[in-house]
């Protein structure tokens, strides 16, 4: 796999070294800290998936006398509440399963709030770019979906200015990036991608990009243009899902959702489907980091749990990455086999987050934004 991130930048080298532990948890396996797991008997976990709810009732099959508690929380809440408890003085969490790595890095991992934790079964089976500064569990997406029900043939547009166009206005729907900061990082990679933008612009129209005034980009002028074409913003990404993928609609909306949310078509009666072929990217994959809170109240229990994440020994990762194991999310373990459902890895043209670049311009994107709903 290509190299996704490079986020060290945002950590001093202290930073990085594990806390020290009387017993050295750090090294044992799953059946060495089984005893004081049990002991604990609890372990919480902050999760910015609502398929926590699966790995709970997987985990606690797997280790009976856990209890773990699994609360469903967006990462932009997450990374507030730890924040805030922290400053309190408060660690409720023992686990963190957050995205949003260029924030998770700086203002978690930097400020001590999280700790790594990589589990000895399954270390040399993580490349190490997935490793460093906080284990991946897998890769997630922001992409452009399409309901494959009314469009049989493909997306129903080849390039990403089409949404600015006429035949567009107030038909793309995606979750207000002011309040979750995938969406954010999704606007910013579209301006850190300025040049494919400019590119991708002259192979619409014919002609090259002429900025508006005060706009200094291709990606800002991106997303200038699809906000002023009645871009709907919802407040989740269920209601994105809803509203592009539902059966039955003769002429329905593109949107910006997960790739995995194809998983509930059956059962949520949708047509989503990846508009993979768009230029210059239908958007995004990034990181599904996990680490451990600093000062956690159940510490064995909660390696516990990221070892039961990161799959078992079968190849597609057992009961632990069942939830995870779908079309569009991607395991960071080379040995779990890709989804056969799935666009490849390596024909998947969503870009790859840098972390480090994001965090550079991300606060000045959200100015815009703001300044544009």
């Amino acid at each position: 796999m290509k190299r996704l991130f490079q986020a060290a930048a945002f950590l001093t080298a202290g930073t990085l070294a594990l806390p020290a532990l009387a017993d050295d948890m750090n090294t044992k396996s799953p059946e060495e800290l089984l005893a004081t797991a049990k002991a604990e008997g609890q372990v919480v976990v902050y999760s910015f998936t609502s398929r926590i709810k699966k790995v709970e009732a997987a985990f606690e099959a797997a280790y009976p006398g856990i209890d773990l508690v699994g609360y469903d929380i967006s990462s932009t809440e997450q990374i507030t509440r730890l924040q805030a408890e922290h400053q309190a003085g408060v660690v409720n969490a023992d686990v963190i399963y957050v995205s949003d790595a260029p924030v998770v890095f700086d203002k978690l991992l930097g400020a001590g709030i999280v700790t790594p934790y990589i589990p000895p079964r399954v270390a040399d089976r993580v490349p190490a770019e997935f490793k460093s500064p906080l284990l991946a569990q897998r890769l997630s997406t922001k992409v452009l979906m399409y309901n494959e029900e009314a469009n049989p043939d493909g997306p129903p547009i080849d390039n990403l200015w089409e949404l600015t166009t006429v035949a567009w206005n107030g038909r793309v729907v995606m979750v207000d990036p002011l309040q979750r900061g995938d969406y954010l990082d999704l606007m910013t990679e579209i301006v850190l991608q300025s040049d494919a933008m400019a590119a991708a612009y002259e192979a619409q129209f014919g002609k090259k990009i002429q900025l508006s005034s005060g706009v200094r980009n291709a990606g800002e002028q991106f997303i200038t243009d699809l906000f002023a074409n009645d871009l709907i913003l919802v407040g989740s990404t269920d209601d994105v899902n809803a509203a592009v993928g539902k059966l039955g609609q003769a002429n329905p909306p593109l949107g910006f959702t997960s790739y995995s949310d194809r998983r509930d078509n059956a059962e949520e009666g949708w047509a989503l489907q990846l508009a993979n072929s768009v230029t210059p990217s239908p958007g995004i994959v990034f990181p599904a980091v996990i680490g451990i809170a600093e000062g956690a109240k159940n510490p064995a229990a909660a390696r516990l749990v990221i070892d039961f994440l990161m799959g078992d020994e079968t190849a597609t990762g057992g009961a632990g990455f069942k939830p995870f194991y779908v079309p569009g999310d991607y395991a960071t373990r080379t040995d779990i086999v890709p989804h056969p459902d799935a666009v490849p890895l390596s024909e998947f043209a969503a870009w790859r987050v840098n972390p480090e670049k994001t965090a550079g311009i991300r606060a000045e994107i959200a100015d815009l934004v703001l300044t544009l709903q």
